[in-house]
């Protein structure tokens, strides 16, 4: 069986990781600054965008995901031929349209697939599903890592739905900005309170991060660390300690918001590198989603891991 898997750009993922497993991108298109910028999961482009970001400041941005129209026609025109049977994992439902406009369109290609089949003289059924990762940017790319991970191994579709049920109720993905300026600018312009974006950008004069956890469909403020690299530092420690106890998945998820090459020289991810070549885990490294960029603004910190304890930052 031809078994595809499909995600949205708001997935940290290495793009030779998306090529090497052939995953399908759902792009999303970012307008601001008086320019639109397409998401592909493009490095080199994701960079340009960063660097672009960082020099202009603080500015308003909006997001814009496919269509259910155009994630139908992307399926009926090349999908259903291409695969036999797809997994696709959206971001988080409760931060974007995309995991409705997925479903959408899912329900109209279950209904439409058959002549295109046929006329390519394809007899087997076809099969959709689409999930929610109840996470976001590294934490939505470790879920759909291990997805990757079971198609490689050709595991049965009915092993795989049930992995992905696991690992999205045990994915803990930790988010952290460099700069409050964008977050604090977008929260504002968008009323979002949900997260407590507001009261933790106060700390901004006295150099306080926050860190907020995407968990379960949910994401929640749950440290303000003094210092950057402290917060790295206290992130990078936490994922090291719950790959010591054991982790749900054997994979790690680490991004950042431009040239993953200034985390490479960081000694905190050197040192979980080391731990994870030592436990056999995949650590994977990239691009922080240029969604999160214009929520957060350059230079913001993501990691993600699997575990059945819930993880508290000191």
């Amino acid at each position: 069986m031809r078994i595809g898997l499909v995600t949205d750009s708001c997935c940290d993922l290495p793009r030779d990781f998306l090529d090497q497993h052939q995953i399908v991108i759902l792009p999303i298109t970012i307008h601001g600054n008086d320019r639109t910028f397409i998401d592909n999961r493009d490095p080199a482009a994701t960079r340009d965008f960063y660097r672009r970001q960082a020099a202009a400041g603080v500015a308003d941005f909006e997001s814009e995901p496919l269509s259910a129209e155009q994630i139908r026609e992307l399926f009926l025109s090349r999908l259903v031929l291409e695969f036999d049977s797809v997994f696709c994992l959206t971001v988080m439902q409760s931060r974007s349209q995309i995991f409705n406009h997925c479903s959408q369109a899912a329900r109209t290609v279950l209904t439409e697939y058959r002549p295109i089949r046929e006329q390519a003289h394809i007899t087997k059924p076809f099969s959709l599903r689409v999930f929610d990762s109840a996470n976001i940017f590294a934490g939505q790319g470790l879920v759909v890592a291990e997805v990757a991970r079971l198609i490689s191994l050709q595991a049965p579709c009915s092993e795989i739905a049930k992995h992905i049920e696991r690992v999205t109720q045990t994915a803990q993905g930790f988010l952290m900005p460099a700069d409050l300026g964008q977050l604090r600018h977008q929260a504002r312009r968008k009323g979002d309170k949900s997260v407590g974006f507001l009261s933790y950008a106060l700390g901004s004069a006295l150099d306080i991060k926050p860190v907020v956890r995407a968990y379960r469909g949910e994401t929640t403020p749950v440290a303000r660390i003094h210092g950057f690299n402290a917060g790295v530092e206290k992130l990078f420690s936490l994922a090291q300690a719950h790959l010591e106890r054991g982790l749900i998945a054997p994979t790690i998820c680490v991004s950042y918001g431009g040239d993953p090459a200034v985390v490479t020289d960081m000694p905190a991810y050197q040192k979980l590198k080391h731990a994870c070549k030592q436990y056999a885990v995949q650590l994977l490294l990239c691009e922080m989603s240029t969604t999160a960029g214009v929520n957060i603004g350059s230079g913001g910190m993501a990691i993600a891991f699997a575990s059945e304890i819930e993880a508290v930052l000191d």
